[in-house]
């Protein structure tokens, strides 16, 4: 490693420990021992232009870990997307750009609000899917005009939740070979050892899955991050990178679960940079070597950007239609006035609200062509079918209907890493009662207000055959208290087609 890559590394670690330090609150070990992994990411490999963080085909990235922020902040100060040494300084204050997890909209270059673990995973699994949708869809030979790779960062707390079992189990089904995970293998977590509550073989579990393994021992090391990148570029199918890390790398608590979630103290702070050779006593200190270094990563970041710009020209050139049909599928804006379409507010007699919706969606489909959405495992009963769009998979990604099987919780975050992708506009189904199952990733997309759709059915009393189990009496007023999310329950099917 060389001096000035050292000191990009060891400066994701400084920074962060200090922020925490400052703001007497916060997780300063997960950041400390995954900077090499991010510094592999964002610096050698990552295409990302931080001067255009909306650039259509860059790559994404998403921190599953998003009680780690302070990896992601830093990555952003150092890289150039706008925070500032006292954005960072205000980490986890009120109205700052720097809180305790990372929010989109918030702040420039967050690519989603992760939230509570598993969410980040299973976004990326959503992105991922919506750039291999748009490539089958518009790149042609010669012309890879969506071709992007979606890196995600997660930990020990991800592999435990429920969420990343459903969303990675189908992005190996789905062989999302643009998708590349690195896991930060700290075998901590807040209790202690992991080996208390968690000792699968998790390699043997992602094998399972469909997807490509690759064991990185020495995680601390950015070389043997960046070898492991490159062989899973090539890669057929997803893309595990266990990286073997230690939490609180540097510190007098390194290895130790007080590392997770708490400042190391000023004292530890003073001897973690005599350990890690740094070069400033101040906090907040960074040297001028470091901007260097960014800033060539920076200079390519917009060099990348300009060639694609060139690329997309000519493609635009050769194929005009299928330009035109992109900026449509890009454009957030309705292609028609629905409200002053009459066929579609007629409807022949009377129907069930589910048969209604099934209706009003195919004419949707219709108008809309980037739909992009389906049914855990239900879209016979609740009619979130689209007619004629074929079923996305691996073998035919060119399609518009989703199997996500039997997999709500997950259906509904992949949906919302689906939207925020851009160029598809994405659609969850299933029956009321697996809101529950939902509702985490429902409140994610209302606090991203970004309009995932979510049709839910058999909420009559009609289904009472059922059970109680499958007639809630609490959810509608449950998913109405959830600020921001907008829940409609139509009566007749010119209603299904207002909501």
């Amino acid at each position: 490693m060389s001096k000035n890559d050292r000191l990009v590394v060891n400066a994701i670690r400084i920074l962060s420990a200090e922020a925490v330090q400052k703001a007497k609150s916060g997780h300063p070990g997960m950041p400390m021992g995954a900077a090499a992994m991010a510094y592999a990411l964002w610096g050698k490999n990552m295409v990302h232009n931080p001067k255009n963080p909306k650039w259509v085909n860059r790559d994404r990235f998403v921190l599953s870990s998003g009680h780690g922020s302070m990896l992601l902040y830093s990555l952003l100060h150092l890289f150039g997307y706008g925070l500032t040494i006292d954005d960072l300084k205000e980490f986890r204050q009120f109205g700052s750009k720097t809180p305790g997890h990372p929010e989109y909209r918030h702040t420039v270059g967050i690519e989603t609000t992760t939230g509570p673990l598993g969410q980040g995973i299973a976004n990326a699994v959503g992105m991922a899917m919506a750039e291999k949708r748009l490539a089958a869809k518009f790149n042609r030979d010669g012309y890879p005009v969506m071709d992007h790779y979606t890196y995600v960062i997660l930990g020990d707390g991800c592999m435990m939740e429920g969420i990343s079992h459903e969303a990675c189990s189908l992005a190996g089904t789905l062989k999302l070979n643009k998708l590349i995970a690195l896991y930060d293998d700290n075998e901590i977590s807040i209790e202690g050892s992991t080996d208390i509550a968690f000792r699968e073989d998790v390699p043997a579990r992602f094998r399972a899955y469909g997807w490509n393994v690759i064991d990185v021992a020495d995680g601390n090391c950015y070389k043997n991050v960046c070898a492991a990148l490159r062989l899973a570029k090539s890669a057929d199918r997803p893309t595990l990178i266990v990286c073997h890390t230690t939490i609180g790398y540097g510190s007098p608590k390194a290895g130790m679960a007080s590392a997770h979630g708490e400042p190391l103290g000023e004292e530890n702070l003073a001897i973690t940079k005599k350990n890690l050779n740094w070069p400033c006593e101040e906090p907040f200190c960074v040297p001028q070597e470091v901007y260097d270094t960014t800033a060539k990563t920076i200079e390519d970041g917009e060099r990348a950007e300009a060639k694609w710009n060139e690329l997309f020209a000519k493609y635009a050139q050769a194929y005009p239609e299928l330009a035109a049909e992109w900026s449509l599928w890009f454009d957030e804006k309705l292609p028609w006035d629905a409200l002053n379409d009459e066929s579609f507010w007629s409807f022949p007699g009377k129907a069930a609200t589910r048969n209604a919706c099934g209706e009003v969606l195919n004419r949707l489909a219709a108008k809309v062509p980037n739909f992009f959405g389906g049914s855990a495992d239900l879209a016979p009963s609740n009619k979130s079918n689209m007619k004629g769009a074929g079923d996305f998979s691996a073998e035919t990604p060119d399609a518009g209907n989703i199997h996500f099987g039997v997999r709500e919780h997950a259906m509904a975050a992949i949906c919302n890493g689906i939207q925020l992708h851009g160029g598809l506009r994405a659609y969850g189904a299933t029956f009321f009662v697996f809101s529950d199952y939902m509702k985490n990733a429902m409140r994610m997309s209302a606090l991203m207000q970004i309009p995932v759709t979510y049709i839910l059915s058999h909420d009559s009393i009609g289904v009472g055959e059922d059970g109680p189990t499958h007639q809630p009496v609490e959810h509608l007023a449950g998913l109405r208290a959830i600020p921001g999310l907008n829940v409609f329950r139509p009566a007749d099917s010119r209603e299904t087609a207002a909501a």
